[in-house]
Order: structure tokens, then sequence, then C-alpha cells
């Protein structure tokens, strides 16, 4: 993993997808999120770094859900709504925004630039389930928005442990910086 460049004040820590729908298809792998998350968000609410957490969810009925979207049209096909909140070992203090999407990346279908650059925001510490999911698509989506990006290894996990590994190794390291949440806690604390 690479050093992290210090955390500044245009930083935001992005917590996304830690809903208990979600953390219920892998609540052991999930459950190892909440202890290095929940260090990070404490270091980051000290330095005076926004904490934003990331949710999706849909109305009844799911009429944002096309056909042709083969993840969510499964979700649909199961009658599974995921318009939750944040699960409760990682649940916001009241003022922290809480942004609700409706497709994969953080950034699709919801109003996340727009709160970024309220907050002056420019670099993205990202954290979530699942690393092939949300957290790869909000990367890229992020890097092509030139915000500054870093992964938080030990606050991610995907139902494919190799698929994890692989992403955290080579693919992210091309857009990002893959570092642990005690080296952005060191950071913040700079």
């Amino acid at each position: 993993m690479n050093s992290p460049a210090p955390c500044a004040a245009d930083s935001a820590l992005l917590i996304m997808d830690v809903q208990p729908s979600i953390v219920a298809l892998r609540p052991q792998a999930a459950a190892a999120l909440f202890a290095p998350l929940r260090a990070l968000r404490a270091a980051a609410r000290a330095a005076g770094v926004p904490v934003i957490y990331v949710v999706v969810g849909f109305r009844p009925g799911h009429p944002e859900v096309a056909t042709s979207n083969l993840l969510f049209s499964r979700v649909k096909a199961e009658g599974r709504l995921l318009d939750e909140d944040v699960h409760p070992e990682l649940r916001p203090d009241p003022g922290e925004v809480v942004v609700r999407k409706r497709r994969v990346s953080a950034f699709s279908g919801s109003d996340l630039d727009v709160v970024l650059r309220a907050h002056g925001v420019r670099h993205l510490m990202l954290a979530g389930i699942s690393t092939s999911g949300v957290v790869l698509s909000t990367l890229r989506q992020a890097a092509d928005l030139d915000y500054r990006l870093s992964v938080v290894a030990d606050g991610c996990m995907d139902p494919d442990d190799e698929v994890h590994e692989l992403l955290l190794r080579k693919v992210f390291p091309r857009q990002a910086e893959v570092v642990s949440s005690q080296q952005l806690i060191d950071a913040l604390r700079r």
C-alpha cells in the first residue's frame, strides 16, 4: 500500500452502501469493516472532515429500475426494497449528510457532486460494500470528475475475495491511493 498524502481541509470520507440488507448478504465479512470505519470516522470528525454516507434505494415498486438493468432488475424481481438507512453500527450523527442514489456509482442518480462542491471537497476517501460495485463505480466517475482519491483498503469488502484483491492491487492504484484506515487516521492527525 502507498503512504497517503496528508488529508487537507478539502477532504471528505464517503461510507457507501453499508446498509442492513447489504451487510446481511455477508454479515461476517461486512462486520470486519465496522471497527476500522468507526476509527477512521472518529478521526475525520475530529479533523473537521465531512463524513458523508451514501445509500442505494428505490421507491416502492422500483419505478427507477429499467428491465435492461441486470443488477437492479433482479432486486426488483425479488421485490426487495433497498431504501434503508445506514447500518446501525455506523449510524450518522445529526447533521451528517446521507445521500440516496439510484444506481451503483455514488454519483449516479444522486446529488453527491452538489454536496461535495458545497463543502469545497476535492479529495475523497472511499469505503464501502462492495469493492467491485459502489467503490469501483464511484472511483471511476470521481476520477473523471478530477477528484483526488484514496481507497480505504480495510474499509471495503466484496462478495468475491479474489476480485476484491485484484481491484486493490492492480486496478485502483491507477487512479487512487490504496491505503489502510490507520494510514488515513495518521494523515488526518498531522
